[in-house]
């Protein structure tokens, strides 16, 4: 096999390959043996077509299927040979298959650059200063509060500010925007509709119409939306609302005492359950203050890295990138193909913090290669673990499917970078420490 290696650039090779015809022609006939085993062709018995038969036949799909086994193959064991290690899928074009031929193609290949990540001690990261005050605890106090409030009906007064009216509601426009006129349309009708007095997703003017409004109170008002309303459709227009009242509730917060911590159910007191939202403050701090640190670092890491970039490994990452906001928006309950989102001009805007973020990696990937790094087998284990028990699954069936999927050596090398990044921290200079 005659195999050619060419340079184009720091990152980027060419493989020029040539199978000898003896090869091409012993893969021919074991594909083209699998065929005959199979084949069903008019006047013969399954299995029984003679060989020159079946490779007329089928020689198309016999010759793909040859190609298709054969250059990954050959493209590996060159590329081993040459010891060269790709950061992205070979890229095979001038292919040329014929039987009693050489096999001939050229595979584009992408390589990571030489890194070298310097000294690491020159980094300096900050420290952040991040305490948590007595404010800070008053106000988490507070959100829990809010969040145990009670709704009670009111029966004593009208609506005010802040209580929730529960109506039976119609809507029915009088004039579109700016005063246009419309056709006559049909009111919306909704029932049991609930509605917070001074919500901000209450229409300009709505609240006002609730206002003094009790159990039973039936109330036709009408609203004028601001000219400049941020929904186009509706600025300026005239709407005319219907409610017929079946409750009004106001929300009742608890009393911060012992009690209140009590019901909580783990807490003696309430400095008891202040101290443990001081906990939980001060650790949400150190994540933060972590996650900081440590994008600080990776950023000064992605700065040493002058050479050249893989053009694949950014695509990837560009990619991954927009998986994500697509999940992110899916999570939200928007479909992200319905969203208003130019998503060309959204890939555009990741290509340059894609670009950052690969040539940290190639750097940490340097860290964990010139510090002799590994992940253990029971390192690998412990984080597969951790996934298994969250999904209910044993451990080794969690791994067998990601063997079977092919991500055992990314989760492997995800593990490694970390070690990386750990490394560096420990080596760098903290300020404020």
């Amino acid at each position: 096999m005659k195999v050619e290696l060419t340079d184009v650039s720091e990152t980027k090779k060419t493989l020029t390959v040539e199978v000898p015809p003896e090869v091409v022609d012993i893969e021919i006939s074991r594909v083209t043996q699998g065929y005959a085993r199979q084949a069903r062709i008019p006047g013969f018995r399954p299995g029984k077509a003679p060989v020159h038969v079946v490779r007329k036949r089928f020689r198309e799909q016999i010759l793909h299927d040859v190609a298709h086994d054969l250059v990954p193959r050959v493209v590996g064991d060159a590329l081993r040979d040459k010891n060269v290690q790709p950061v992205d899928t070979p890229k095979v074009r001038d292919l040329q298959l014929e039987e009693g031929k050489p096999l001939t193609f050229t595979a584009a290949i992408e390589t990571a650059p030489h890194v070298d990540p310097g000294d690491l001690s020159t980094v300096s990261v900050t420290r952040p200063e991040m305490p948590v005050s007595d404010d800070d605890v008053d106000q988490a106090l507070s959100r829990l509060r809010d969040r145990l409030a009670r709704m009670e009906a009111v029966e004593d007064r009208g609506a005010e500010q802040g209580d929730t009216v529960v109506m039976h509601l119609s809507r029915q426009r009088l004039t579109g925007p700016h005063g246009a006129e419309l056709e006559p349309e049909a009111p919306e009708k909704h029932e049991g509709v609930s509605a917070e007095i001074g919500a901000a997703a209450n229409p300009p003017g709505f609240d006002e119409g609730l206002l003094g409004v009790t159990a039973g109170t039936q109330k036709t008002f009408e609203v004028t939306f601001p000219a400049d309303y941020e929904v186009e459709e509706m600025a300026g227009a005239r709407v005319e609302y219907s409610v017929e009242v079946t409750a009004v509730r106001r929300r009742v917060l608890p009393t911060l005492d012992d009690e209140f911590a009590k019901d909580l159910g783990e807490f003696a007191t309430l400095a008891d359950l202040r101290g443990r939202i001081r906990t939980d403050l001060e650790q949400d701090a150190e994540r933060e203050r972590t996650r900081r640190m440590r994008q600080a670092l990776l950023e000064q890491l992605a700065a040493r890295m002058t050479g050249e970039v893989p053009e694949g490994m950014v695509a990837r990452e560009v990619d991954r990138r927009v998986e994500e906001f697509a999940r992110r928006l899916m999570d939200q309950g928007v479909d992200p193909r319905q969203a208003a989102i130019n998503w060309d001009e959204f890939r555009t805007q990741q290509q340059a913090p894609a670009v950052a973020t690969v040539q940290s990696v190639l750097v940490l990937d340097a860290i964990a290669a010139r510090e002799s790094l590994e992940v253990s087998a029971e390192e690998l284990d412990a984080d597969i673990s951790g996934y298994a028990t969250r999904a209910g699954r044993t451990l080794a069936e969690v791994k067998a499917q990601l063997a079977q999927q092919d991500q055992l050596d990314s989760i492997r090398t995800g593990l490694l970078r970390e070690k990386a990044v750990s490394h560096a921290m420990a080596r760098a200079t903290i300020v404020g420490a």
